[in-house]
């Protein structure tokens, strides 16, 4: 799998202890590496990092992001073989509420990661996780492609759009060089659902945590449409832009969509609708009252660069991203955390298990 790139090396994963994070730290693991992590704190209660008990199998930094003289000496001491950059103040929402704290975490720092890049001496391979909203986005129907204008309406889609400036320019500034000694890209995903995920005022832990209290759903957006793919999609893509990224100098300074195939974009409601097949008993409340704040309405990524220099595509369609989602919360919800590690691997298993199965370049 991604050519045994991983095995045996050091990867270091900034905000590990998240909902991405933490499947990808559980990947990486299961690839054979080292994984080292950054982290301020566990950002929610309950926690699938402390659930799958991450904490006793890795080493953790905890430090804020955003420590200037910290993070760079970090990234330098571990002298990783490879680099992924998740730690983001991820909510739109509270990026009103902080604009000034997601603005400092999402663009200052990617700036101290890239900072600690300078300063290694090894060969180090980095791929910088940022979003789809880093695109201005004027609700075309069209996919946004990687050169398509960057910029944001709301605090969050702004500080994206500035850490992917910061990434092309500290690209060409300090690591445009012969020897390429180290590599760098960003990634940009949409929404990814899957379980494990508990963060507020996001769709799918919105629904399975009103359906475990019995409570009816209260949606605010129903006709909004996302890019809704698995959290398993976009962490295969960003495994295997670092695969690819090691052995292919010409990657170095791109950037990459990994999104779900154009038919996997649907509104809000059809998502609740899916997932009522797994949680019996959910029902809904549509409140468009409650939608007073900014948020795009329509977002859809082209992804053709990543199947054209990658051979990436996603493994799920849209019923089998519900399945994975809602029988993951009614397993824990259900059974409680004991026991989730092993079920949660067994949905990676799964995973790997069709591409394979589906000629998934990277399965193979």
């Amino acid at each position: 799998m991604f050519n045994g790139t991983y095995e045996g090396k050091k990867v270091l994963v900034t905000g590990h202890t998240g909902f991405k994070g933490t499947w990808m730290t559980m990947w990486l693991q299961a690839l054979g590496a080292e994984v080292v992590g950054i982290s301020d704190a566990i950002p929610t209660d309950p926690s699938h990092f402390d659930a799958a008990g991450l904490d006793a199998t890795m080493t953790t930094h905890w430090v804020d992001i955003r420590d200037t003289d910290a993070i760079p000496a970090i990234v330098a001491d571990e002298a990783p073989d490879f680099v992924f950059h998740m730690a983001a103040q991820a909510l739109v929402k509270a990026s009103y509420d902080d604009p000034v704290g997601t603005y400092a975490v999402n663009a200052i720092g990617t700036a101290n990661m890239l900072e600690g890049l300078r300063r290694l001496t090894n060969e180090c391979t980095a791929v910088f996780i940022t979003s789809d909203k880093c695109y201005e986005n004027i609700e075309t129907y069209y996919g946004y492609r990687e050169d398509d204008r960057l910029g944001g309406a709301d605090p969050y889609s702004a500080s994206k759009a500035a850490a992917e400036l910061l990434i092309s320019s500290h690209t060409r500034s300090f690591f445009d060089n012969d020897d390429r000694t180290v590599r760098i890209c960003s990634v940009r995903a949409g929404n990814v659902v899957g379980g494990g995920d508990w963060a507020a005022d996001r769709l799918v832990p919105d629904v399975a945590r009103s359906w475990s209290q019995g409570e009816n759903v209260t949606i605010r957006r129903p006709q909004a449409t996302r890019p809704w793919q698995h959290v398993l999609e976009p962490i295969s893509g960003y495994l295997q832009m670092g695969a690819e990224l090691a052995t292919r100098p010409e990657l170095h300074g791109e950037a990459f969509n990994f999104g779900p195939p154009a038919e996997a974009v649907y509104p809000v409601r059809d998502v609740v609708v899916a997932l009522k097949a797994h949680l019996p008993g959910l029902d809904l409340t549509i409140d468009e009252s409650q939608a007073h704040f900014h948020e795009a309405g329509l977002l859809k990524l082209s992804c053709d660069k990543a199947l054209s220099y990658l051979q990436w595509t996603p493994v799920l369609d849209f019923d089998e991203t519900m399945e994975m989602s809602g029988e993951w919360f009614a397993r824990y919800y259900n059974e409680g955390a004991e026991g989730i590690a092993d079920y949660s691997q067994g949905q990676l298993e799964h995973y790997t298990s069709l591409a394979a199965k589906r000629n998934l370049a990277w399965a193979s």
